[in-house]
């Protein structure tokens, strides 16, 4: 039996501020001379008084109580700007770390996590995270020091009136911190249903045409109002029990005052103390209780960042996405110049078995998606390394996912999938994928310009090569008809686009990498006639350099395809060219008479 992962705690946050012990180690020594500063003041205080009462000479007592007022001031200063500098940057960091492992997590994980949740614990939770650091734990820290300071002072001083304040106010603080034990899952029921809150929001807003199209606005405010009512309730549950931690605490604190107050001045009167005394034994008081209360709200602080704390670790504990891959296996970078057979050749020596090289090879690959059903089942076919080979099949057949699986978005579950006859998990991803260009049927494009879409796969593409890729997919137009040329902003995902531009542009910019293999889902599907009949003659010149692997749904590209592999609940159905499936596969036939493929 497995145990579950410890949940991080303190320790673990601790490990972060490492390298920021420099500048804690500096505030930690202010806020010791802020504490001996003031602890100094009611001796002054004292020493004041009783010169005051003998006539003796002020001036040097109350200008040194004076300075000590300001030093305090000066040094509580010094100290806050130390901790808000170290929380920016401990929290930089964090936000860095958590940008990159959000970046290069599996993507089975973005599958099963709302992107809004993970970007709510980049901004609510890290700011939580920063109030621990700026102000939670020194605050706690120097508080203790103040109160011990104190209590010292105080038990020297008159210890039967220390135990009356010490009685009422241990008391409260004793009932609070039982209280307050609950605090940290509370805040982080509290940041959990913020993050669906935040999910919820951004869905919406990332489907706002498809939502005032359907006319479902309404039903959105109220899936979403029901996640603000969740986001409620917490805070409410949070908010009581903080509700009840301060009048425990602030009772408890009146109360000693009170005690103080009327068995101090029964000591004056009796003699047992004068009243100068009483007045500096009331000012450590002071300095006693504030603590406290500074101590709880620090303590409040610190439960509150940790419960944001372990929804930042969960995600840093994630291992990303190649933290398993192993080292690049004969997978680097091709020159396309070279003739393709040459380069299979010289790479990828052929085996006794083969007839002539694969590009790809899918050898009994079965696959699921995390607590799914099996979506491919004993999956056999070989990718030639020259021309075009087209998937076919009904929709939710794993076409897309036989793209995915070439990608390594995801592993197989059983058999094997190799590239020029090496597995696939022998080849690190970022090796892998540096000999593919993969098109998408969405075609998202990313928020920016034309020259930021195309050179994400190739940054240091030429001007000219830039615009001979738009040429090949014929989006010359496009740029002609913006004064901005190649910086004309596309929107965000691609909103001032056609979705037939947007899939061309996301040809061109993998064209640009000039990969060894091309992988395209269904890049007809936004494309009017005349676009497809020029997509056609394109798709004639990238087989001469490029291994095509294609899902088609449009039987015009699939007629010219080398080979044709239809897929049918999973499994390969029959593998031919057009010419043989129409006489050997009935489903292909069906596919092809009923139009399914136009």
């Amino acid at each position: 039996m497995t145990c579950p992962p410890r949940r991080a705690g303190l320790r673990d946050f601790l490990r972060h501020l490492r390298g920021q012990r420099g500048a804690l180690t500096a505030a930690t020594g202010l806020s010791l001379l802020m504490s001996a500063a003031s602890l100094a003041q009611p001796v002054m205080v004292e020493s004041l008084l009783t010169r005051m009462a003998g006539s003796g000479p002020v001036f040097g007592s109350a200008l040194l109580l004076v300075g000590l007022v300001v030093a305090v001031a000066v040094l509580t200063g010094g100290r806050d700007y130390l901790l808000e500098r170290t929380a920016e940057r401990i929290v930089r960091k964090l936000r860095e770390q958590l940008v990159g492992r959000m970046l290069n997590l599996p993507v089975g994980e973005y599958d099963r996590r709302p992107s809004g949740d993970l970007l709510s614990r980049l901004g609510s939770d890290t700011v939580l995270v920063h109030m621990v650091v700026s102000s939670g734990l020194v605050d706690l820290a120097s508080g203790l020091l103040l109160m011990i300071g104190s209590a010292v002072a105080m038990a020297a001083m008159d210890f039967p009136l220390f135990l009356v304040a010490a009685g009422g106010i241990g008391v409260g603080a004793g009932g609070a911190l039982l209280v307050a034990r609950g605090l940290r899952q509370r805040s982080e029921d509290v940041q959990t249903s913020i993050g669906a809150l935040v999910a919820a929001s951004s869905n919406a807003l990332a489907g706002l045409r498809t939502i005032r199209a359907a006319r479902a606005t309404e039903q959105q405010l109220t899936y979403i109002g029901q996640r603000t009512g969740d986001a409620y309730h917490a805070g409410l549950r949070l908010a009581r029990l903080k509700s009840i931690v301060s009048p425990l605490s602030g009772t408890a604190v009146q109360a000693a005052f009170l005690a103080v107050l009327a068995v101090g001045g029964a000591r004056v009167a009796s003699g047992a103390m004068d009243f100068a005394q009483l007045i500096s034994f009331v000012l450590f008081l002071f300095f006693l209780v504030s603590p406290v209360g500074q101590a709880f709200r620090a303590y409040l602080s610190v439960q509150e960042g940790m419960g944001a704390w372990r929804r930042i670790e969960e995600i840093l504990r994630i291992p990303s996405e190649t933290a398993h891959d192993r080292p690049a296996m004969g997978a680097d970078k091709q020159d396309v110049t070279v003739s393709r057979r040459e380069a299979a050749a010289a790479k990828y020596p052929r085996r006794a078995d083969e007839d002539r090289a694969h590009a790809l090879e899918f050898d009994s690959v079965d696959f699921r998606y995390i607590g799914g059903e099996p979506v491919l089942r004993n999956v056999s076919f070989q990718v030639p390394l020259d021309g075009l080979t087209a998937l076919v099949g009904p929709s939710g057949s794993g076409k897309t996912t036989l793209l995915s699986l070439v990608e390594r978005f995801y592993d197989v579950e059983r058999g094997t999938l190799r590239i020029g006859g090496l597995d696939l998990k022998t080849i690190s991803r970022d090796a892998l994928r540096s000999q593919l260009g993969y098109v998408q049927q969405e075609s998202p494009a990313l928020a920016g310009s034309l020259r930021d879409n195309l050179v994400l796969q190739a940054p240091d593409a030429t001007e000219e090569s830039l615009h001979a890729a738009l040429a090949q997919v014929q989006l010359t137009e496009l740029v002609r008809r913006s004064p901005n040329g190649l910086d004309a902003p596309v929107g965000e995902g691609g909103v001032l686009l056609s979705g037939g531009e947007r899939q061309r542009l996301a040809i061109a910019r993998v064209l640009l990498a000039a990969p060894r293999i091309l992988l395209l889902d269904e890049p007809t599907s936004n494309l009017d006639a005349r676009s497809e009949a020029a997509f056609r003659g394109l798709i004639g010149e990238l087989t001469k350099a490029h291994t095509l692997l294609v899902v088609a749904h449009r039987l015009s590209t699939v007629t010219h395809a080398d080979r044709i592999v239809v897929m049918d609940r999973g499994e390969v159905a029959a593998v031919g060219s057009h010419e043989e499936l129409l006489e050997i596969c009935p489903l292909y036939r069906d596919l092809a008479t009923e139009q399914l493929l136009a």
